[in-house]
């Protein structure tokens, strides 16, 4: 018997351009990686008893995520809402800007508020559905934010927002 497992939330639907041109490359390649495995897998099968070959399984089980991955593309780009203008406001944190934050030690970090697609394909890049992106947005230059961690509530403050690639 399964366990019941609620949906998770939906994630918002905004991207940068950028992030939305890798998806498309990334749905391109799978396309023709889907080929490569196909014909593989025709080849694997042709070779006789499937039920001990290893070659047909394993290629059987890289269609499988290939196919998953390219339904979740499907799925998801038309709903996707590219954002490729800076706002009007930009004194402003919100989507896509660079945020430079300094911590209680002096510590500082730079992060990039993108939507939740795209935060595997650079570093410093953070889901606008994240607590801290959630903490950031609105928020003016020189201004504090507390947010909730694992280690308990950090203070920040905001020394720099930018909206250009550095």
């Amino acid at each position: 018997m399964a366990r019941y497992r609620p949906p998770a939330p939906p994630k918002s639907p905004y991207i940068t351009a950028q992030g939305y041109q890798q998806l498309e490359q990334e749905s391109k390649s799978l396309w023709l990686k889907r080929r490569e495995v196909t014909k593989a897998l025709a080849a694997a099968a042709a070779e006789g008893d499937r039920s001990e070959n290893a070659e047909y399984i394993y290629r059987k089980k890289e269609l499988r995520e290939i196919d998953r991955r390219l339904r979740y593309l499907q799925t998801r780009l038309p709903k996707l809402r590219i954002i490729d203008q800076p706002p009007g406001n930009q004194a402003q944190v919100f989507f896509a800007a660079w945020v430079t934050l300094e911590d209680k030690n002096g510590n500082e970090s730079i992060y990039r508020l993108v939507g939740p697609d795209e935060i595997d394909h650079q570093p410093n890049y953070i889901s606008i559905d994240s607590p801290l992106a959630k903490s950031l947005i609105k928020c003016h230059l020189d201004e504090q934010i507390t947010v909730e961690t694992p280690g308990g509530k950090q203070a920040y403050w905001i020394t720099a927002i930018r909206y250009t690639n550095k």
